[in-house]
């Protein structure tokens, strides 16, 4: 099984960028096809590794360091290459004020805590807003537990994230 299939699998065949299906019979040339994608640079990933004491995979094998690979589309993560990251916020929902996504994500998880990360008119709209971002981060880090509650205030509805 290749590294690709491995993440692929992992991950769902879902692009961790834009959230759409990877097709895994498309070709890894074409811009919709699947291509790993290391949110650590493997220099950042050894020196943590090895700040750490842990083995350091290199390129042959040998130690087993998780260099935080995702599944991306080929076009997705050349772009990401070129400029940062951006996890979209869905056209259908009604959200003030949105926060970038990727950095409230990084933040909660290396210190934990709480983020507002945007102002809804109505309770319904929160509520929406709340599921999309919990389902959504489920799938951006898998392994940090988040949380969002709905805090009213004002005539409006603040949606927070809590790691």
């Amino acid at each position: 099984m290749s590294r690709v299939d491995e993440v692929g699998a992992r991950d769902g065949w879902r692009c961790w960028l834009c959230d759409e299906a990877v097709d895994p019979e498309m070709s890894v040339n074409d811009p919709r096809g699947p291509s790993v994608d290391s949110l650590t640079t493997r220099a950042k990933g050894k020196a943590k590794a090895k700040a750490k004491g842990k083995p350091v995979r290199n390129g042959g094998g040998g130690g087993d360091v998780d260099l935080s690979e995702r599944l991306a589309h080929r076009a997705c993560n050349t772009k990401k290459g070129a400029i940062a990251a951006v996890v979209p916020w869905p056209d259908e929902l009604f959200v003030v004020d949105p926060a970038p996504i990727i950095p409230v994500v990084d933040r909660l998880g290396r210190r934990g805590g709480r983020e507002a990360v945007g102002r809804c008119p109505t309770q319904d709209d929160a509520d929406a807003v709340a599921a999309w971002l919990t389902d959504r981060c489920s799938r951006l880090e898998p392994m940090l537990e988040l949380r969002t509650t709905i805090e009213p205030g004002g005539g409006q509805f603040l949606v927070v994230l809590h790691a």
